[in-house]
């Protein structure tokens, strides 16, 4: 699900590549000047889907490093055109050994990924945000991010040059026991909906669409009010016991 919202065009990506034995969902939220942002979210996309295409990167240090060469390749278009030169991106990664049945994921900014296990929240990334440090810190509460002035903020993005470049990636392959529901997105979906809403429209649906049809319509609910709400977009992918 990608939906331009109330922005005048949808700079989020995403995108999927599989084998018999892997399979790698990326989705990255643009942002930059003179069409940036959209040629900044289909670079991570592509660059990720890619390199993983050529070297399935199952491994924390392997994805990390995908990730950073990702971040390279951007930095090397926006040396390239002046136009672009504040052009940045987010991006979340799973990868999933099918054999092993372990999934892998990294990120860099504040698009997520969540893992439901029999419909109760399991996993999730933090945010590289300012809002997320406040939170980490005990000065900030998840319902006062949502409202904060300052949440859309990042320490750190695809586009970031030197030792500011923060990229996440979990510790180790997680087990997948055939119980989860996976789901990337951008903070145009999570920013509208708490993580409670997310597992409720989990609960009620029968398939992977029918749940992002169910949060596709929370969202344009909750953000009625705000007509030029940002775009938002979603991967999701149940896994059965068979």
């Amino acid at each position: 699900m990608s939906e331009q919202g109330g922005r005048d065009y949808n700079e989020d990506a995403c995108g999927h590549w599989h084998s018999e034995r892997y399979l790698c969902c990326v989705l990255a939220d643009g942002a930059g000047g003179h069409g940036g942002g959209d040629i900044a979210s289909k670079l991570a996309v592509s660059h990720v889907l890619q390199g993983y295409a050529a070297i399935p990167a199952h491994q924390p240090q392997a994805l990390e490093a995908l990730l950073r060469d990702t971040n390279r390749a951007l930095l090397a278009q926006r040396a390239a055109n002046p136009q672009l030169r504040n052009m940045h991106s987010t991006v979340v990664v799973l990868s999933i050994d099918l054999q092993d049945r372990t999934a892998l994921w990294g990120h860099c900014g504040d698009s997520r990924f969540y893992a439901f296990r029999d419909g109760r929240l399991a996993e999730r990334t933090n945010d590289h945000s300012l809002v997320q440090s406040l939170i980490d810190g005990g000065l900030l509460d998840e319902a006062g991010a949502r409202v904060h002035p300052k949440r859309s903020e990042l320490y750190s993005a695809l586009g970031t040059d030197g030792n500011d470049l923060h990229i996440s990636v979990s510790e180790q392959p997680w087990p997948l026991q055939g119980r989860e529901a996976l789901m990337l997105c951008t903070d145009g979906l999570w920013e509208w909906i708490t993580d409670e809403e997310i597992a409720s429209a989990l609960s009620f649906a029968p398939e992977p669409q029918a749940w992002l049809d169910d949060l596709k319509q929370r969202v344009q609910l909750a953000a009625a009010a705000k007509p030029n709400h940002d775009n938002f977009t979603a991967l999701a992918l149940w896994l059965g016991t068979d």
